[in-house]
């Protein structure tokens, strides 16, 4: 697989719109990893924002857009996030009459690659900054935690309870950290991102919790994939009976990624924009 995608190599920038620059990569590759069958233990979706999306008018003349782009969790295919950029930038010397018109393609051309139906929005730059201002997250971060890592190899083993907490005693948190990070899994690049997990079910110890974050941070996988194993061994190791595990990566190339996961089903994920965002 890693010899077909376009990375690694000198990069040919497209300067006409092209469609066949989308590389989709099946989800279930690593889903059948954790060993996820037809039925998946959550819902949720993808967000992603583009920040360098840009077009020109039937004059010539240059338009500029933030794309926010929402993929289905449950989406056959997640598209590989270079070429993404490529085809966005596919863009940059084509034509069109109308933004509708750009925004319909990409929906179209989108949604082929994912497998299912992708919501595409555009905004004007004073748009996207009015309706997703920075926001602090709510929640307790967990980043404060004096603790001691000697080990940044993938630890699953390390998530535990609360040992001095009653076994019927339910809590419910909303817990933070700004350590995570993760790399790419085909160029190493480290990914960047910010993680809100809130759970209902017994107290998850912190220190473990932080711990097990940390060590992603020589892990080699998707930013989705990283979400969903987190999802994963939370539910195998501490069993909550809610659970929502949500990540707002930094962007790489203008794209930000933000996966969300939740055994809530009315539960959809908000698109807030972090500091680092």
């Amino acid at each position: 697989m890693s010899s077909e995608i376009p990375l690694g190599k000198e990069t040919q920038y497209p300067s006409q719109y092209d469609a066949s620059l989308l590389f989709p990569v099946l989800r279930q590759l690593k889903r059948d990893e954790l060993g996820f069958g037809a039925e998946l233990p959550f819902v949720g979706s993808d967000i992603w924002n583009g920040y360098e999306l840009s077009w020109l008018n039937t004059k010539g003349k240059p338009q500029v857009a933030i794309g926010v782009f929402e993929f289905a969790y449950d989406s056959p295919n997640i598209i590989e996030s270079k070429s993404f950029k490529l085809y966005l930038n596919s863009f940059n010397q084509s034509r069109f009459e109308f933004w509708q018109q750009v925004s319909e393609l990409m929906t179209k051309d989108l949604s082929i690659a994912a497998g299912k139906q992708v919501v595409v929005q555009l905004y004007s730059l004073d748009e996207f900054n009015q309706q997703f201002p920075i926001v602090a997250v709510d929640g307790e971060s967990i980043d404060e935690l004096d603790i001691k890592v000697d080990n940044f190899d993938y630890q699953p083993e390390l998530l535990q309870l609360e040992s001095d907490v009653e076994i019927n005693e339910v809590c419910h948190e909303i817990l933070t950290s700004d350590l995570l990070k993760s790399n790419c899994l085909i160029t190493n690049q480290p990914d960047w991102a910010s993680i809100i997990i809130e759970y209902q079910g017994r107290k998850i110890n912190r220190e473990a919790l932080l711990k097990y974050l940390i060590s992603f941070r020589t892990h080699n996988e998707f930013h989705e994939q990283c979400v969903e194993r987190i999802f994963t061994d939370l539910m195998q190791k501490c069993q909550p009976q809610e659970l929502t595990v949500y990540a707002r990566y930094t962007r790489r190339g203008g794209l930000d990624i933000n996966p969300f996961r939740t055994n809530v089903t009315d539960k959809q994920a908000q698109n807030i924009r972090l500091s680092r965002q």
